[in-house]
């Protein structure tokens, strides 16, 4: 059975998941990424370095965010959000979201090889940002 996700239900996936995906466009091009993420109700936060993700959300600040909870192919549920990218410059704001995300992937992390060389061991190098949801549907299919 095909069905929507109702609010409630679309809470629950975007705080129960730790990886979705951004989808951005800027000149022509459109660029969808996976990012670690945690979602606090009212917005999605995560971290990169620099690099063409942040490049292109700088310019254009309208973003998508995709999440999935995948059991088999007849057994899933999806969410699909649309917000605006958020730089945070604050300091203790972003050393507070950086503690968050280290929080929630801390029990993925089996060893230090498994560490993303992307920021989480190097917060001053880490650009961390907010995506302020708009719009979120959702979808599944229960077998």
């Amino acid at each position: 059975m095909l069905g929507e996700l109702n609010n409630a239900q679309i809470e629950g996936l975007l705080k129960s998941q730790i990886l979705g995906r951004i989808g951005c466009h800027a000149n022509d091009t459109t660029l969808i990424v996976p990012v670690n993420y945690f979602y606090d109700g009212a917005y999605i936060w995560a971290h990169s370095r620099e690099g063409l993700k942040i490049k292109m959300m700088r310019e254009n600040p309208n973003v998508c965010f995709e999440v999935e909870e995948i059991e088999n192919m007849a057994n899933w549920q999806s969410v699909i959000a649309w917000g605006e990218y958020e730089e945070i410059k604050d300091e203790v704001e972003r050393n507070n979201a950086m503690q968050k995300l280290i929080k929630q992937l801390l029990p993925l992390l089996v060893s230090e090889t498994a560490i993303p060389s992307h920021g989480l061991g190097t917060m001053k190098l880490a650009i961390v940002y907010r995506i302020r949801l708009t719009k979120k549907v959702g979808r599944f299919e229960k077998q």
